[in-house]
């Protein structure tokens, strides 16, 4: 099978990258892990000005319907530029409305996925997948919560918790809040939130193995040793050249995914993409040496992203256990 991007697909792709790369995302990350979310909130907005999050929004609800590889793209997009906040949850929890209203549950589909479309509002979303937690609630507009086959909208949430990575910043969010829907239809949209959540984290973590990819070989040839380039080292090149492989056969298993949204194919995609970044997180590291373990390092941003992605909405045993499912 031949998967080639259109061209009206890399033209969305490379017009994101420059846009994001003109907002200055590592910055926004910087201030959202120090508790500013002002910058990452400015950026998200203009995610959602280049019609990143109508992507998976229908056009009934001021979308421009559903669009699982255009949203990839996108989701690939922010990991490779290290864009904060909830970005995953806002497409996992479009699509948990949308599923809904398509069966028959439309109320909550009309009250927020306009302002999730047009970035007037930035959603979070806990679910038993994604262990109870919700992705900055402090910053989110709307946490969205599943527990059980009830659909609430949380009115609080317990302190703010920092992972692994200070970006990431983890609650539970208060038992209660407004009830929005319940019953199986429920159940039923979580799991296709939760196949939408596992794609876009796949995404996210492919661009975040490509960003510690770019920057280690720029690394490695500007530094030298012996009088040549780190980089001219055979070994070097070696570990250089798995990361490729790892993260260029990654890439395909995501596109084949968003394509099918069937749960083995977005399981495959997910434990590919993210034990690839993991890879090249480990790469990096190694190859710089003692300063990559430097805050000052802009490295640091993917760096500790590579890790919470590789497990977030689906653990690599989780997720090869559904591609081995009858």
């Amino acid at each position: 099978m031949t998967f080639r991007l259109t061209t009206e697909q890399q033209d969305f792709a490379r017009a994101l990258d420059a846009m994001l790369k003109a907002a200055d995302a590592p910055a926004a990350a910087r201030a959202w892990a120090a508790g500013d979310p002002s910058p990452g909130r400015a950026v998200h907005h203009r995610l959602a000005v280049a019609g990143v999050f109508a992507l998976a929004v229908p056009e009934a609800y001021e979308g421009v319907g559903v669009h699982p590889v255009e949203l990839a793209l996108a989701c690939a997009a922010a990991g490779r530029h290290a864009v904060p906040g909830p970005v995953v949850e806002t497409v996992a929890g479009a699509a948990l409305l949308a599923r809904l209203a398509e069966l028959g549950e439309d109320g909550p589909a009309k009250r927020l996925l306009p302002a999730v479309a047009s970035g007037g509002a930035v959603v979070t979303l806990a679910t038993r997948e994604s262990g109870g937690y919700a992705l900055d609630a402090d910053a989110a507009d709307a946490v969205l919560v599943v527990v059980g086959d009830e659909l609430r909208l949380a009115r609080g949430w317990e302190p703010v918790r920092v992972s692994a990575d200070p970006v990431r910043r983890l609650a539970r969010p208060a038992p209660g809040g407004e009830l929005l829907a319940a019953g199986d239809r429920v159940t039923r949209a979580t799991r296709y939130a939760a196949v939408w959540a596992a794609l876009a984290t796949a995404a996210q973590a492919l661009g975040v193995g490509g960003a510690l990819l770019d920057r280690t070989v720029a690394y490695v040839r500007q530094r030298h040793q012996f009088g040549v380039p780190v980089g001219s080292f055979q070994a070097v090149r070696h570990r250089l050249a798995d990361t490729v492989l790892d993260l260029e056969f990654a890439r395909p298993l995501l596109y084949g995914a968003a394509l099918t949204l069937r749960t083995a194919d977005v399981a495959a995609a997910k434990v590919a993409a993210g034990e690839a970044a993991y890879a090249a997180a480990r790469t990096a590291l190694q190859l710089h040496g003692a300063i990559g373990y430097t805050d000052e390092l802009d490295l640091s941003l993917w760096l500790r992203k590579a890790r919470p992605l590789r497990d977030a909405w689906g653990t690599p045993s989780w997720c090869r256990a559904q591609v081995l499912a009858p």
